[in-house]
């Protein structure tokens, strides 16, 4: 069986995904498009090297900081891991909160076209002449629908999106099926919820968290290794505003501020599109301990 367990970002995953594949006797892959990178740990809320030695993880500092990735590479590997997993154990466990990752488990992308290097230069170019908003608002009216499911203005999958355009003439959100959304039944989706207000706090906390356990260093060593501040995998939340405060823009302080501000953001924007999928099983984290919450899933799986 394949068994999802979502949730926005700070929802505490981790610890109740640590002892779910114990108990299941299965490894984690994870849905996160920013764990697959290397060298980008505290901010990406990386499991640690005592996490990662407790349980085999998938799709954790895979990529270097310089190469390109999306959701439908996401979901190209983890049809092979799924396929290397499943010869060991009975469960294919996910876990994650990044919204177009988890849809490829749910609802595949069909097969769309290699990117063309000649649009690539055209769209950058622009970029750098009239800047990010330009092409996004090119975006938004060749294909509104993926523009409004983009977590904010992610420049990678702004040019990958108008790059099929380009080549297709068809809008880049045709290329996942317009059937609506729902898991096969070999897939189970649980998910973490908590009031707004709580997780805001939790955010909050991380983020202070982040930042004693040397956020703002590993940003620091990461430049100081040569990587261009320019790259994608680095307009990260927690990344680009430790940046500003290198470079002397902010202050510090202002720096934590709008990282705590971007994250409740982003998990707003998480619990939004989870809300449309009404197949999830939503477990309420104030009110359950890990180990309830453990046994709740544990019980679902086994009545399939």
């Amino acid at each position: 069986m394949r068994i999802i367990l979502l949730g926005p970002t700070a929802a505490g995953k981790t610890e109740l995904s640590l002892q779910l594949a114990e108990e299941l006797g299965t490894s984690i892959i994870s849905a996160d498009s920013r764990q697959c990178y290397k060298h980008i740990d505290i901010g990406t809320a990386k499991p640690s090297s005592e996490e990662l030695d407790r349980v085999q993880h998938y799709n954790i500092s895979l990529l270097e900081l310089d190469e390109d990735d999306s959701a439908m590479d996401f979901q190209k590997r983890a049809e092979q891991w799924e396929k290397e997993i499943l010869e060991s154990s009975e469960h294919v466990f996910f876990v994650g909160g990044s919204t177009l990752h988890l849809q490829s488990l749910i609802q595949p992308f069909n097969e769309m076209p290699e990117s063309d290097e000649e649009n690539i230069e055209k769209l950058e170019s622009r970029i750098e002449s009239e800047g990010l908003k330009s092409i996004f608002g090119m975006l938004k009216e060749v294909d509104p629908e993926y523009a409004d499911k983009m977590d904010g203005m992610n420049r990678q999958r702004i040019i990958r999106a108008l790059d099929v355009w380009m080549q297709t003439g068809k809008p880049f959100s045709s290329f996942h099926s317009n059937d609506k959304i729902q898991p096969d039944e070999n897939t189970i989706v649980f998910g973490l919820r908590w009031p707004r207000e709580k997780l805001y706090s939790r955010i909050n906390r991380r983020v202070d968290n982040m930042m004693e356990q040397g956020l703002a260093e590993e940003v620091k060593s990461i430049l100081e290794a040569g990587h261009s501040k320019e790259l994608q995998s680095l307009n990260t939340v927690g990344y680009k505003e430790i940046i500003k405060y290198l470079d002397g823009d902010w202050s510090l302080e202002k720096a934590i501020e709008k990282i705590k501000t971007s994250t409740r953001r982003y998990a707003k924007r998480q619990i939004t599109w989870f809300r449309r999928w009404e197949f999830i099983h939503w477990l309420e984290a104030e009110e359950l301990s890990v180990k309830e919450m453990k046994e709740r899933i544990v019980l679902k799986v086994a009545q399939g």
